[in-house]
């Protein structure tokens, strides 16, 4: 997630090099929710073992051209990330709405999964590989770029889960100026620590269950430790303006990481690990706590969802801004941590989760963080784009649970090595088909 690489000046693409500040002002900054760009992470894995194969560089050499970094393909496309099995699938240009979107990243997923085919490989959903041992697997990008990629592992060992092994989906959503900044910064900020409640799909990780249903999450948390401004805690401390969000998070990271940066080479905006981070460089805030889904429709499922509580707390439908910037970090991180641990079972109770909720206008004390989001998502506004199939598909998620609940029920407790291959081919089947995942029991 903390992914240098050189992309396309789109709201929605992967991490901007300084280098491209220039073409970035040919995007003309649009107002809150004007527009969304979604990036959707996967692991490139050998179709028979399911083991994960190094062959970013080769699809994207296919489509882009030798060399490439990243493929445009219209509205959509295609870019490296830090590890040689992982790539990335984005919307290029802001889409007015999530309408459509689903369908379109369906089809690159069937378009890159024809290019594995002559490899024997294909693409597999999910926060992480399940059985994956960076310690020995781990291949960083070689190629353009390389060089940033090579600090970030001298630093920080890249060859670890939370760096070489994850896998997300992040919602991009624009701002105009510094009032929307603030606005839609507190907003975000206050929806972070419930996304692992709807999103969390990496319970399994080199090939047991961790105990979190968020194994992704709860690895990346602590991946840069060794310079704890980098992360902070996850959640984002309140900021009101781009000045003081400069001042208090950007500068620190960047004193920071400067006796192991010399060059100043990776002293930009993408440093930020937190679960959100703001891309000036595109007028946009990046939301990066939802694990991949198995297939596209779940996805943007999920980000509607999230969108459309950001919406609400944006427009100060249950409290003002300023309650909204009040609320301690130190909370949100509490909720989050029991999210990342348990997904819709978490229980948020206490004095912490009491103000929360009513933040969030939840009528009650306590509840339960899957009582949470079928109260916002039954009784809020839906997201402008959402048709019959994606609400269908949150109702699947509320009644069925987190990707990562329906995969721990389908093992029957016993996430044994052949049950977990079979588990996950059924679940590269559904990335391939579009196809939710139902949980039913293997074997």
């Amino acid at each position: 997630m903390n992914d240098p690489a050189l992309t396309s000046s789109s709201l929605s693409g992967g991490l901007l090099a300084p280098t491209d500040a220039a073409a970035a002002s040919l995007w003309p900054p649009l107002t809150a929710f004007g527009g969304i760009g979604i990036e959707l992470e996967y692991a490139i894995v050998a179709r028979d073992s399911l083991h994960i194969l190094p062959l970013a560089d080769r699809v994207l050499a296919a489509a882009g051209g030798p060399g490439a970094t990243e493929a445009a393909r219209g509205t959509f496309g295609w870019s490296n990330e830090l590890a040689l099995h992982v790539i990335e699938i984005k919307n290029i240009a802001p889409a007015p709405s999530v309408a459509g979107l689903a369908t379109g990243f369906a089809a690159e997923v069937t378009a890159i999964d024809a290019l594995l085919a002559p490899y024997g490989a294909r693409l597999l959903p999910g926060g992480m590989h399940p059985w994956m041992q960076p310690a020995t697997e781990t291949r960083l990008w070689p190629h353009a770029n390389a060089e940033c990629y090579r600090q970030f592992d001298r630093i920080f060992d890249c060859a670890r889960h939370g760096w070489s092994n994850l896998q997300s989906m992040q919602v991009n959503l624009p701002f105009a100026d510094d009032e929307q900044f603030a606005r839609l910064h507190a907003a975000i900020r206050l929806v972070l620590p419930i996304i692992p409640a709807l999103a969390a799909s990496s319970p399994f990780m080199e090939g047991a269950d961790s105990g979190h249903a968020d194994s992704r999450l709860m690895a990346y948390r602590d991946n840069a430790a060794r310079l704890p401004a980098i992360a902070g805690a996850v959640i984002p401390q309140t900021v009101r303006s781009r000045a003081e969000y400069t001042a208090s998070i950007l500068a620190p990271m960047y004193e920071a990481i400067a006796p192991h940066d010399p060059a100043g080479q990776l002293q930009h905006e993408w440093l930020n690990a937190r679960g959100a981070i703001a891309r000036f460089d595109r007028h946009a805030i990046e939301i990066r706590l939802a694990d991949t889904q198995e297939c596209p429709r779940a996805d943007i499922a999920v980000a509607a969802a999230i969108t459309s509580v950001v919406r609400m707390l944006y427009r100060e439908e249950t409290v003002p801004l300023a309650a909204q910037q009040a609320m301690p970090t130190a909370y949100l991180a509490d909720i989050l941590q029991r999210c990342i641990t348990r997904a819709e079972q978490a229980a948020l109770t206490g004095t912490e989760c009491a103000a929360y909720l009513a933040l969030l206008g939840y009528p009650a004390s306590a509840c339960r963080a899957q009582q949470l989001w079928r109260h916002l998502i039954r009784g809020g506004t839906p997201e402008p784009g959402m048709d019959d199939g994606t609400a269908a598909t949150l109702e699947h998620i509320l009644e069925h649970g987190t990707l990562a609940t329906r995969l721990r029920r389908a093992t029957h407790g016993d996430p044994s090595p052949a049950r977990l291959h079979s588990l996950y081919r059924r679940l590269a089947d559904c990335l391939h088909d579009d196809r939710l995942f139902g949980g039913f029991r293997i074997g």
